[in-house]
């Protein structure tokens, strides 16, 4: 079992256990696609993004040079993405 930190890897501690992503996020060139998937991450985008942001349907369109910004703010409110 490997030591470091890989939302993209099982734990190994429960084969029956899926982890739960809150967000799914597709990288798309200039725009990555935030796609809500849970309860919580909607909760996050009604109380976090400004009412002006861009979607492209269900999920928000975000500047690459933002992406990082947001996916820290992500993980400081306790979500988790996963790369669709």
């Amino acid at each position: 079992m490997s030591s470091h930190n890989d939302t993209f890897a099982a734990s190994g501690s429960s084969p029956t256990e899926k982890p739960v992503f809150d967000f799914g996020v597709r990288d798309e060139g200039t725009i990555w696609l935030f796609t809500p998937l849970t309860p919580a991450a909607l909760r996050f985008l009604s109380e976090h993004i400004e009412d002006n942001a861009q979607y492209f349907g269900d999920s928000l369109a975000v500047e690459h040079r933002y992406v990082y910004a947001l996916l820290l703010g992500l993980r400081e409110h306790g979500l988790k993405a996963v790369r669709a």
